[in-house]
């Protein structure tokens, strides 16, 4: 698929299944997520990989979050199930830095969001559907805990990646771009 055609025909999909990407294709994976635009090179990112047991644990730290909220039984079940539904999910923590003045904390945020958005698109272009989630989860103490997450950071996604157990059908027609573009 070309680049164009990725860029305009991307869509999430939350059915997925294994296989997940491979270490090789991972690696091709994060190498273009550290190509996002990147103001003052503060590389502001940090990825944790979950597949197998790791997906286990990730549903132990969910499930803690919900008590720790207490966010009921409804969201106790997604909680659950969130943890099971692909074979790989990519936790993207913006790890910001508020002693670079010329940055923003803010624009640093952008940069691990463009760095995830990456992730996505060459999952994608390596033949992966992926689903990109947060929610109040992501601030729960013991997930930021083994997050490594620092006072200033922020987890700004939990990115689900795997094969489409049902292809999408994808929307090729272009969008009405006059309620989004203006001119000056």
């Amino acid at each position: 698929m070309d680049a164009l055609t990725l860029l305009t025909q991307r869509k999430s999909n939350k059915k997925l299944t294994a296989p997940a990407p491979s270490q090789v294709q991972l690696e091709q994976m994060f190498q273009a997520a550290l190509r996002a635009p990147d103001h003052g090179k503060l590389e502001p990112y940090h990825f944790v990989v979950m597949q197998g047991t790791g997906l286990s644990k990730l549903e132990g730290l969910l499930k803690a979050a919900v008590s720790e909220f207490d966010l009921g039984e409804e969201r106790l079940k997604k909680a659950e199930n969130f943890a099971r539904r692909a074979p790989m999910v990519i936790a993207v923590i913006a790890k910001i830095n508020h002693e670079v003045a010329k940055v923003p904390g803010w624009e640093q945020m952008l940069t691990a969001g463009a760095a995830t958005y990456a992730i996505q698109l060459a999952g994608n272009a390596l033949g992966f559907e992926s689903f990109w989630a947060t929610g109040p989860l992501v601030e729960g103490r013991e997930l930021r805990e083994a997050f490594g997450c620092g006072k200033n950071d922020k987890i700004v996604a939990l990115l689900q990646i795997g094969t489409a157990a049902e292809k999408l059908e994808r929307d090729c027609k272009p969008k009405d771009l006059s309620r989004f573009v203006s001119h000056l």
